[in-house]
């Protein structure tokens, strides 16, 4: 029997790496396979444009996320301690592209969704899909922290989003200015903005 080909896999790589580090205009097919080492026939043989193999990149990358995710707003972790994970993780990872890059890349959903996302209906409804599914984490994590008196009442879901266009708009700013420091701390900023108590204040 043959070796199974990982080309698909490799052109899912490739198109995500590619369209996160320049944008999803100026990224072509061409380029596209020779970063993954596959020929053009092969690319068509798996996928029919390049934004059907966008929206399997992104689907693929959110799955891998998935895991990560899952540990950090793990149900048996305080809630707070998930979000200030979250954050820290993502100072980490944005530091350590800028040292081995020289660039602050920032989210690929939102790099590739505020490009492309009036232009292409299926990216728009893939990146929409992904970021509701990470959401719910955030208010997961705001919920329980309302049942133990460390964040203020109110809908979990609203200040869920509300969150979440803080916390990718601080991820944005690092990006345009080429500075990871600005995610410094970030965990301390998303919780100020929630008006999180510290949770040795909340009552016996």
């Amino acid at each position: 029997m043959g070796r199974t080909s990982d080309a698909s896999e490799r052109l899912m790589t490739a198109a995500l790496d590619l369209m996160w580090e320049e944008s999803y205009g100026a990224v072509t097919i061409d380029d596209i396979c020779q970063r993954a080492k596959v020929k053009k026939g092969s690319f068509y043989y798996f996928y029919e444009s390049k934004s059907d193999l966008a929206v399997a990149a992104l689907e693929r990358s959110a799955q891998a996320q998935q895991v990560i995710w899952d540990e950090q707003f793990s149900p048996s972790k305080p809630p707070l301690d998930r979000i200030r994970a979250r954050c820290d993780y993502t100072y980490a990872k944005q530091a350590d592209i800028k040292a081995r890059t020289g660039k602050v890349l920032g989210c690929p959903l939102c790099a590739v969704g505020s490009e492309i996302c009036n232009q292409d209906e299926r990216i728009r409804s893939k990146i929409q899909q992904i970021l509701a599914r990470n959401t719910k984490y955030w208010e997961s994590a705001i919920r329980d922290a309302q049942a133990l008196g460390l964040i203020g009442p109110g809908d979990p879901a609203a200040k869920a989003r509300c969150v979440l266009a803080y916390y990718e708009g601080m991820i944005t700013q690092a990006r345009i200015h080429n500075d990871a420091e600005i995610l410094r701390g970030l965990g301390d900023q998303v919780l100020a903005h929630l008006h999180a108590k510290r949770p040795e204040a909340q009552p016996a």
